[in-house]
C-alpha cells in the first residue's frame, strides 16, 4: 500500500505518477525561492487507484468505453455519466478517509480550501489536458472536502476528457487521478500570466491578463481582463477593460457572482509595477522548467501566489541557434507543399539531399535567411523573388526588417551568392536537351533498382549514403537546373511584356496548357486511360467500390474484365506508384504500398469522364494555347516595333512550351529514389524484428538515419529514444508552422495588403488564369475525395499526388503554395483558374457553398445560395 497523502513539500515534478501533472507542478513550484504557493496537501493516485479496485463494477463500463467511436458523442455522454455517478457515491475507504483529515487537521481544519482535480496525463509537455477535469473553490469542512475529492475522482470521466482520450490514443486505465487540497487564497486579483505571448509567440514578451477577484471568472470567459505585454522589464503595450463582474468567496463556502463597484469598473486590476514584478516571478518559473509557462496567479495583500503552471503546449518550437544573434527561419514545408510533421528519418534524408542550410523545429525544416538579409544586395534579390513566388512570406520578412536592429546590416560587398530564382544564363530552345535529362535521370534510377539487390546490413546504409551523392548531382545538376529556371525566367518575361503591351494579364498561364514532358499532368491523364480500361466491366467497378484492403489487386483476377483492371492498375503503379501525399518524407506510405488511395480519383473517372478524355483533354489544352500565341502574335505586329514584339514573344513562348514541363521532373526522380532506399531499408527493418532488436519495422523511421545505421550495425536500440520520439511526433502534428520564424518564437504569417477587392472577398496569390463559378468540395484528405465535374476543390495545400484529381475539378483555391509550386503549374497546364495562399480557405468557405474564382486578379468570392 502507497501513501495515500502527501505534503506539496514532498512531491516535485518527478512525481507525476503518484500526484498527477497539476500536482507534480505544484510541489516543484513550491521549491522555487521566492514563489509563494499555497499551503496543501496531494490527495494521491493511491487512493484513486484503492477505490477504483473497490469499484470492481467499473470494469465492463470502462472496457466499452474504451471501445467507443470518439465522434459518437451521446454514447460517450451517457457511458461517461454512469461512471461518474458511480464514483461521486462511492464510499471512501476508512483509511483514505483518515489520512485526508489528518491532513487537513495539520493544516487547519476550519479554513477553506481549494479542491483540485490533477490527472496524471495532464499538464505534460507533449499533451495538454488543461481544464479538462475540475477545481472546487472555497470549501469548508471535512464532509465538504471528501464530498468533493469524490467528484474530483469522478472528473477523470467527464464527458470532453473521455474524447481527449479516445481521440488522442490515451488508455483510460492508465490515467489516475490525484487531488490536490490548497488553502484557499482570497485576492484582490487574479488571473493568468503567459511567459511567452499567446497572440505572437514570442518568447521575449510576456503577456498578464487580469481581473478583480478571483480567476474563475477570466478562466470562464465571465469578465474581459486587462492585459500587459512586458519584455525586458518594460510594459510594451497595455490595455485596461471596463470590468463589470467579478467572483468572490462566499461567507457560507463555495463561491458567487457579484457587480463591481461603478468606481472601480475602469480602474485597472494591477498597478504597473505589479505586473512588472509578475512578470519577473514568471520569468523564473520558466528558467526552472526549461520551456515557456502557463500561469495562474492570485494577488492578496500585495504578495503574488501562485496557484498553478503548466507548459504551454501550443507554441511552435524554436529552432536551435549556435549563438545568440537573432535569427530569421523561413518554412520549406510552405515551399514543397509539406506543412505537416516529417518522421526523423524523413528528416535526415532530406537534409541528407538538399544544400541549403536548414534547421530543425517541431518536425519541419527551416531556412536560416539571416545571412542574406544581413546583405543589402542580397537581401533585395531574396525579397523580390520571394515577394513575387509568396507575397505573404515576402511581407512578413519585409516587416522584420523594419524593425530597428533585428537584423544588422552589414557593409554591402557587392553580390554574394545569387537568391534562389535569378534569371539563368540563356539556353537554346532544344527538346533534346530535355530528353537527354530524363533519359540520364532514369538510367541512374534502373542501375539503382538492380545494385542495391545485393547490399544489406550496414553496407546497404553505406550504399544508400553514397547514391544520395549520385541524386544531388543529379537533383542540382547546373543544366537541368538552367532548363527550368529559363522556362521560369521566360513566363515572368510573357507575362510582365504582355501585361505592358497588351493589357493582357497572366497570358503565360494559357501559354503554358499541355506542354510535353510534365510528368504530373501526365500521372493525372494517365489515371483517366486507367478508367477507360475499367470502365466497360461493371463488375469490376463494382469490386472496387468495395474495396476494404491493399491486396486487392490480386483478386482482381478473378472478375470478368479483372485481368485487364489489374494490368492497368499495374501498370500505373510501377510508373507513378512511389508517389503519395507529403512525398519528400520518405516514411510517408506510397501508392504502391496503399493503392486504395487511388481508388476514389479512379472511380470518379470512370463515373464522370468519357471514353479518351485524358488524351482530349490534353489536346484542348495544346489547341487554347496555340490559338492564345496566335491571337497575341497578331496583335503584337499591330503595334509599333510590332515585328520586333512578335518575334521576341514568340521566342518566349517557345522556350516556355519546350521546357516549363520539365520543371516538375527532377522531384519526380527524387521520390523515385527514395523509394527504392524505402523498400530496401524495410527489408532490412524486417530483418531487425525477426533478430528482436526492433518491436515493428515502422520503428526505423523514428531514427535519424546515422542513428539506424548503428543499429543495424550493433544491433542494439534505444526503445525509449523511440518511444519519446513516437510522441513527440504527435504533439508536432497539433501544431500549425508559421510561414516566417524568428528565434525569439515570433510566428509571423504575411499578409497581403491589397485594397482593391470586392467586399468580403478572399485574397490570395493569383497564378493560374480566369474566373470560374461552382460548388466548393473542402477535401482535408485526398484519399476521401469525392468531385464531381464542375466542382471547385479547396484544400490546405497540394502537392504532385494530388494532380489526378485536377482532371475532375473546375478551379483550385489552397491555403498554401506559391507561383512555382506544383499545384500551381499543374493548374496553369490543365487550364483550371486557381488561387493559392488563400489563408484559413478551409475554415471560411463551407463544403458545399457555391464560390467564385479569380485567378488572374487572386480573390475568391463566396456567393449567395441560389
Amino acid at each position: 500500500m502507497g501513501s495515500y497523502v502527501l505534503g506539496l513539500q514532498e512531491i516535485d515534478q518527478t512525481r507525476v505518477a503518484v500526484g498527477g501533472g497539476k500536482g507534480a507542478h505544484l510541489g516543484e513550484l513550491a521549491r522555487i525561492e521566492g514563489i509563494r504557493v499555497p499551503a496543501g496537501f496531494c490527495v494521491t493516485t493511491d487512493a484513486f487507484r484503492r477505490i477504483m479496485a473497490d469499484a470492481r463494477s467499473l470494469d465492463d463500463r470502462l472496457d466499452r468505453l474504451s471501445r467507443l467511436d470518439p465522434d459518437d458523442r451521446e454514447a460517450i455522454r451517457t457511458r461517461s455519466a454512469e461512471i461518474r455517478q458511480a464514483l461521486e457515491g462511492i464510499v471512501v475507504p476508512d483509511e483514505v478517509a483518515a489520512a485526508i483529515t489528518g491532513a487537513l487537521a495539520r493544516l487547519g481544519e476550519r479554513a477553506a480550501y481549494a479542491v483540485r482535480s490533477s490527472a496524471t496525463a495532464e499538464d505534460l509537455p507533449a499533451a495538454s489536458f488543461a481544464g479538462q477535469q475540475d477545481t472546487y473553490l472555497n470549501v469548508v469542512g471535512q464532509a465538504a472536502i471528501l464530498r468533493h475529492v469524490r467528484r474530483c475522482w469522478a472528473s477523470l470521466f467527464t464527458e470532453r476528457a473521455v474524447t481527449y482520450r479516445l481521440r488522442n490514443g490515451f488508455d483510460h486505465r492508465k490515467v489516475h487521478m490525484a487531488v490536490v487540497v490548497q488553502q484557499m487564497v482570497f485576492p484582490r486579483a487574479a488571473g493568468v500570466l503567459f511567459t511567452a505571448d499567446p497572440a505572437t509567440s514570442s518568447r521575449k514578451v510576456a503577456c498578464v491578463e487580469a481581473g478583480f477577484g478571483l480567476g474563475e471568472a477570466l478562466v470562464s470567459g465571465l469578465v474581459n481582463a486587462d492585459v500587459y505585454k512586458v519584455r525586458d522589464g518594460d510594459i510594451v503595450a497595455k490595455a485596461v477593460a471596463t470590468k463589470q463582474r467579478a467572483i468572490h468567496a462566499s461567507p457560507g463556502g463555495g463561491t458567487q457572482e457579484q457587480p463591481i463597484e461603478p468606481a472601480w469598473r475602469e480602474q485597472p486590476a494591477l498597478t504597473d509595477a505589479q505586473v512588472v514584478r509578475l512578470a519577473r516571478l514568471g520569468r523564473r518559473i520558466e528558467a526552472h522548467f526549461g520551456c515557456p509557462q502557463d500561469i495562474e496567479w492570485c494577488l492578496a495583500d500585495d504578495d503574488f501566489h501562485v496557484v498553478q503552471s503548466r507548459p504551454i503546449t501550443t507554441l511552435f518550437p524554436v529552432p536551435e541557434a549556435g549563438d545568440r544573434d537573432n535569427h530569421v527561419y523561413v518554412s520549406v514545408g510552405h515551399q514543397q507543399m509539406m506543412t505537416d510533421p516529417i518522421k526523423p528519418l524523413g528528416l535526415s534524408v532530406w537534409l541528407l539531399t538538399t544544400p541549403a542550410p536548414m534547421v530543425e523545429a517541431g518536425g519541419r525544416l527551416f531556412v536560416d535567411v539571416t545571412q542574406i538579409l544581413a546583405s543589402p544586395a542580397n537581401r533585395a534579390g531574396l525579397l523580390e523573388v520571394v515577394g513575387k513566388s509568396d507575397p505573404l512570406i515576402g511581407d512578413a520578412l519585409q516587416t522584420i526588417l523594419e524593425r530597428d536592429g533585428f537584423i544588422p546590416s552589414l557593409p554591402d560587398e557587392g553580390p554574394g551568392e545569387p537568391a534562389p530564382g535569378v534569371a539563368p544564363d540563356p539556353i537554346e530552345t532544344d527538346p533534346a536537351v530535355v530528353t537527354e535529362l530524363i533519359g540520364r535521370t532514369q538510367a541512374s534510377i534502373d542501375a539503382l533498382k538492380r545494385d542495391i539487390r545485393t547490399k544489406s546490413g550496414a553496407a546497404l546504409l553505406d550504399f544508400i549514403l553514397a547514391d544520395i551523392q549520385e541524386l544531388r548531382r543529379l537533383l542540382f545538376d547546373p543544366r537541368s537546373h538552367q532548363v527550368f529556371m529559363s522556362a521560369m525566367e521566360a513566363t515572368r518575361w510573357l507575362n510582365e511584356r504582355l501585361q505592358e503591351w497588351l493589357g493582357e494579364k497572366n497570358a503565360a498561364d494559357t501559354l503554358s496548357q499541355s506542354v510535353p514532358h510534365n510528368v504530373t499532368s501526365e500521372m493525372g491523364l494517365a489515371l483517366l486511360d486507367v478508367a477507360d480500361v475499367i470502365r466497360p466491366h461493371p463488375e469490376v467497378v463494382a469490386f472496387l467500390r468495395d474495396v476494404g484492403d491493399e491486396d486487392f489487386l490480386d483478386e482482381l483476377a478473378e472478375l470478368d474484365g479483372g485481368r485487364e483492371a489489374r494490368d492497368a492498375i499495374a501498370a500505373y503503379l510501377d510508373k507513378y506508384g512511389m508517389r503519395c501525399v507529403g512525398e519528400i518524407d520518405i516514411t510517408r506510405p506510397r501508392w504502391s504500398e496503399r493503392p486504395t488511395t487511388l481508388l476514389p480519383m479512379l472511380l470518379s473517372n470512370i463515373k464522370n469522364a468519357e471514353p479518351g478524355a485524358g488524351e482530349r483533354h490534353f489536346e484542348q489544352g495544346r489547341q487554347e494555347a496555340w490559338k492564345k500565341e496566335q491571337e497575341l502574335l497578331e496583335r503584337l505586329r499591330a503595334l509599333p516595333d510590332g515585328e520586333w514584339k512578335a518575334e521576341e514573344t514568340k521566342r518566349k513562348i517557345d522556350l516556355v512550351r519546350t521546357f516549363i514541363g520539365y520543371r516538375e521532373y527532377p522531384k519526380y526522380g527524387m521520390v523515385s529514389r527514395y523509394f527504392v532506399y524505402k523498400q530496401a531499408l524495410l527489408d532490412e527493418a524486417a530483418r531487425l524484428v525477426r533478430a528482436d532488436v526492433l518491436r515493428e519495422k515502422e520503428d526505423i523511421f523514428f531514427l535519424r538515419f546515422q542513428e539506424l545505421h548503428d543499429v543495424v550495425r550493433t544491433n542494439q536500440v534505444d526503445d525509449e529514444l523511440i518511444c519519446w520520439r513516437k510522441a513527440a511526433f504527435r504533439s508536432y502534428q497539433a501544431l500549425t508552422p508559421p510561414r516566417v520564424l524568428t528565434s525569439d518564437g515570433e510566428a509571423l504569417a504575411g499578409a497581403y495588403r491589397r485594397d482593391d477587392l470586392p467586399t468580403g472577398a478572399l485574397v490570395g496569390l493569383p497564378v493560374s488564369a480566369g474566373t470560374v463559378e461552382g460548388r466548393a468540395r473542402v477535401v482535408l484528405d485526398m484519399a476521401t475525395a469525392d468531385v464531381e465535374p464542375g466542382d471547385i476543390l479547396v484544400t490546405a495545400h497540394t502537392d504532385p499526388s494530388w494532380s489526378p484529381l485536377f482532371v475532375a475539378i473546375a478551379g483550385l483555391v489552397t491555403e498554401v503554395g506559391g507561383l512555382m509550386t506544383h499545384g500551381a503549374v499543374i493548374a496553369r497546364e490543365y487550364g483550371l483558374p486557381a488561387v493559392v495562399g488563400v489563408e484559413q480557405a478551409t475554415h471560411l468557405i463551407q463544403d458545399g457553398q457555391r464560390i467564385r474564382v479569380n485567378g488572374t486578379d487572386g480573390y475568391v468570392e463566396i456567393l449567395p445560395a441560389r
